[in-house]
């Protein structure tokens, strides 16, 4: 067992420390003011300007397969970039990536959609949450009714990140409603719908900066070659995405609680009350070590769930307590932050309180605490998982 990066992920990993200290978080005060004006963060011409950087500097398609002309570095590396680039609120992401559901993609589908996607010549979704429907897929009610060489669909789906921009959707809809209702997992499949189809979507304003979106299919007609993998068979492609999805929002509330414990550290060493700084309070450094520890247990939960991964292994139990420990973690951290910078924590000019709000999210998306809970407990009381089985 070996428990430290080895010299080539020690590179990686300072060489985008670098790239967020000198490309993104001189964007911060940019980004709040932008925010505060009800400008978008970053306009999508700074965004490629900045993922032409980050290509320069080698960081292309860090998920995407060599074949497809990715850097491929792994899924623990990945996370280990997710917790530097988590360093900072600037809502940047990597160019040359695609979901990883669009890969099972048939070749005229890897053409159409995938290469495109890769390439930042097309923007792409995924929709499973309906009104009705968030963790619980047995009450989708989004349909798709095969109508000669056409499938008709109908329905609503909800909270669709990036569904506002989007080119076209991978939408998941009921196809067979009786095998569905009888296990909540069957009769479900995956489409590529275009915008251009006919759906429609409008942007849901939240506490957060975070805009999501609710889609709209009206019988929107798709083509037959248009089924995602198998018919019948969507749902596996939904957990692959969200379970994906899961450790990732670990690994984020890791990045920003050190982020966050750093400001708080260097923050109480300044601020003096009654004559002697905050840091000599031990009210203060009780936060700051409980932080702390709760930083190192989350990052090795992330780090174990993908490294699981990366062995080929089932990581979905190790994914669910990532996930799960991260986000509250996050929260919690967040919480302290903004308590030990007092008055001017709440404020809009310092980004404790954007971090606060982002927060919160992190415990109701790609699975709730509740559903994390539901899962972890049934996978050990059904004995799908033991106790000490990972390590």
């Amino acid at each position: 067992m070996h428990l430290r990066l080895t010299d080539e992920q020690k590179m990686v990993q300072e060489t985008i420390r670098k790239f967020v200290e000198k490309e993104l978080i001189p964007l911060e005060n940019e980004v709040l003011r932008n925010e505060r004006e009800g400008k978008p963060s970053l306009s999508k011409e700074k965004l490629k300007e900045l993922q032409l950087k980050a290509k320069k500097a080698g960081f292309w398609g860090i998920n995407t397969p060599a074949e497809y002309g990715g850097a491929d570095i792994g899924q623990m590396m990945l996370a280990i970039v997710q917790i530097e680039v988590s360093k900072t609120f600037v809502p940047f992401q990597f160019g040359g990536i695609a979901d990883n559901i669009l890969y099972y993609g048939n070749e005229e589908q890897k053409k159409q959609y995938l290469i495109p996607t890769i390439n930042g010549d097309k923007k792409s979704c995924f929709a499973m949450t309906e009104p009705g429907a968030g963790s619980d897929t047995r009450g989708i009610t989004t349909t798709a009714v095969k109508d000669g060489n056409e499938w008709v669909i109908n329905g609503e789906k909800t909270f669709i990140t990036g569904g506002n921009e989007a080119d076209f959707v991978m939408v998941m809809a009921v196809t067979d409603k009786e095998k569905h209702q009888r296990t909540g997992t069957d009769g479900v499949t995956c489409f590529i719908v275009d915008r251009e189809m006919g759906w429609k979507s409008e942007y849901i304003h939240t506490m957060g900066e975070w805009g999501p979106a609710g889609l709209v299919f009206d019988n929107v007609r798709v083509p037959e070659e248009n089924i995602l993998g198998e018919v019948d068979g969507g749902y596996q492609l939904g957990l692959e995405w969200i379970g994906f999805a899961r450790w990732v929002v670990g690994a984020t509330a890791v990045g920003a609680a050190e982020r966050l414990l750093q400001m708080a550290i260097d923050y109480s060493k300044e601020r003096e009350t009654f004559g002697r700084p905050i840091a000599d309070r031990q009210a203060i450094q009780w936060q700051i070590a409980d932080s702390a520890v709760e930083i190192e247990a989350a990052k090795w939960l992330v780090l174990n769930a993908t490294f699981t991964l990366d062995q080929g292994e089932d990581n979905r139990h190790l994914a669910s307590m990532a996930k799960l420990y991260g986000a509250n973690m996050g929260n919690n951290v967040v919480d302290r932050v903004l308590q030990i910078h007092g008055g001017m924590g709440y404020t809009r000019e310092l980004p404790i309180e954007r971090w606060y709000r982002e927060a919160r999210l992190w415990r109701i998306y790609d699975g709730t605490d509740e559903i994390q809970r539901l899962i972890i407990s049934r996978n050990l009381l059904k004995g799908h998982v033991k106790v000490g089985q990972f390590i």
